[in-house]
């Protein structure tokens, strides 16, 4: 497992396609590896829409399947084949909101970061590679009302236990991936 994170616009989605895809050329079964981009964005506004599009560019012929899945992540193993596979998520930021912010909201920011990483522990064992990104949401200082102040604390538990659990931990600052783990 690859932990990609880095800041708004910091390279961090090339970067993580990049790996994704060297690491199912170094597979002994590249031939037979399917390659699954797991897309968590929904989109709300012209902007978002623009960031899928540039994102769905950057995709093209590498040979990802996309699956839509902007919660629940665990869900999309029933949407590939079976066989050989790597994972892409991305991403964390957006997962993380989307849990957080739903209509239902009825989980607290606690359940919402154990949920999430019960779902990329399952990935991870079902998946022969599983690169995750997710956005460093901490560094700004400024004061936030109380349901931000809840989504970067959980931010930070989830992002912490993503460390944690992955193989290599990699910070892109400026398009520059530097190796933390």
């Amino acid at each position: 497992m690859v932990l990609v994170i880095g800041g708004s616009g910091s390279g961090k989605s090339s970067y993580a396609e990049e790996t994704a895809v060297s690491l199912a050329q170094e597979s002994v079964r590249e031939i037979t590896m399917k390659k699954y981009y797991l897309a968590t964005m929904q989109v709300f506004d012209e902007e978002g829409r623009d960031k899928i599009d540039r994102h769905r560019n950057l995709r093209r012929g590498k040979g990802f399947f996309t699956i839509e899945q902007p919660t629940g992540i665990s869900c999309a193993l029933k949407k590939m084949g079976d066989g050989d596979r790597i994972v892409l998520l991305e991403c964390i930021s957006n997962l993380t909101a989307n849990e957080m912010f739903s209509e239902k909201k009825t989980k607290t920011k606690m359940q919402v970061a154990q949920d999430i990483m019960q779902d990329i522990k399952m990935l991870k064992e079902q998946t022969n590679h599983l690169v995750v990104v997710s956005c460093n949401v901490f560094e700004d200082g400024i004061a936030y009302d109380e349901a931000a102040t809840e989504y970067i604390q959980a931010m930070g538990k989830i992002n912490r236990e993503l460390a944690a659990l992955a193989d290599r931990v990699v910070e892109v600052a400026a398009g520059i991936p530097v190796i933390l783990k």
